[in-house]
């Protein structure tokens, strides 16, 4: 889940709604698995020159001190997520969200053949970030490609270089359809999401709807009273069942999230020369 907005208790984004990601980690309805209790973590942006992150390898629903935190901490740019292990170790260094700098990245999804494929794709990370990679996930190596090819300048054409890349070492190992993601990173002035798959039946990703469209739609609903009007989320799954505020993010596409209008593009891998 992505939140950009007004600052809020984190306890409001993470354990308020109807669906809330807590409720997600256990009661999954889109997701390739109903239960992700392999860890979680979250990452914020608040006093400090870099994003604050916490991570932990209980299931989010039985972590005490996540919700303390989450009842005292407010902030208006956060990534969160619930893992599910996809074969890597359950521990913190492999949780999400990964953090370079200002940077925040999580990824739902998986890079296929990741075992046989794995060193082709660190030995292409830069010499320079290389010793920055704590953890032995397929969404770490993905990160730092991305920052490789150069996130820091050009958040989407590095992501198609990156994805490009993975893709062509894939294919050279005999990986038919080596990527499957949505992915979100963020600088904390602007976010980028992503969702693509190499068969191009990717996982589940939505955006909401203008709060102002949705205050119409709904003035019934107290806590739309309660948001600032440039609020967005960027869920995997909806986080309540409210007519009209959700829309999903169409296949092989990104989008930006900021300051300025939001905007969609569609998403073509680019293989790196």
């Amino acid at each position: 889940m992505a939140y950009w907005g007004e600052p809020i208790l984190v306890e409001d984004l993470l354990f308020r709604p109807e669906h809330s990601l807590i409720d997600q980690s256990l009661h999954s309805r889109l997701g390739e698995t109903t239960t992700n209790g392999d860890g979680f973590g979250v990452g914020w942006y608040g006093e400090g020159a870099e994003p604050a992150v916490y991570k932990g390898i209980e299931p989010a629903w039985n972590d005490k001190n996540l919700r303390e935190i989450a009842g005292q901490v407010r902030t208006s740019r956060l990534l969160a997520h619930v893992r599910a292990s996809t074969g890597t170790a359950v521990q913190r260094s492999n949780c999400h969200p990964f953090r370079h700098g200002r940077w925040l990245w999580v990824h739902n999804g998986a890079l296929r053949g990741f075992s046989e494929i794995r060193r082709d794709l660190l030995m292409a990370v830069d010499p320079g970030l290389f010793s920055d990679i704590e953890g032995s996930t397929d969404t770490e190596a993905l990160f730092y490609l991305a920052l490789t090819f150069g996130l820091a300048d050009d958040p989407l054409g590095a992501v198609a270089r990156a994805v490009g890349f993975v893709e062509d070492v894939g294919h050279a190992h005999g990986v038919e359809h080596p990527v499957q993601m949505t992915v979100a990173t963020t600088n904390g002035h602007n976010l980028w999401v992503f969702r693509y798959s190499s068969e191009r039946r990717s996982r589940s990703l939505f955006f909401s709807t203008k709060l102002s469209q949705l205050r119409a739609l709904h003035p019934e609903v107290e806590v739309l009273r309660e948001l600032g009007g440039e609020t967005r989320f960027v869920v995997s799954e909806p986080l309540r069942d409210l007519e009209g505020a959700w829309n999903e993010v169409p296949e092989s596409c990104a989008a930006v999230v900021g300051s300025g209008a939001d905007a969609i593009w569609p998403f073509v891998p680019v293989s790196p020369v």
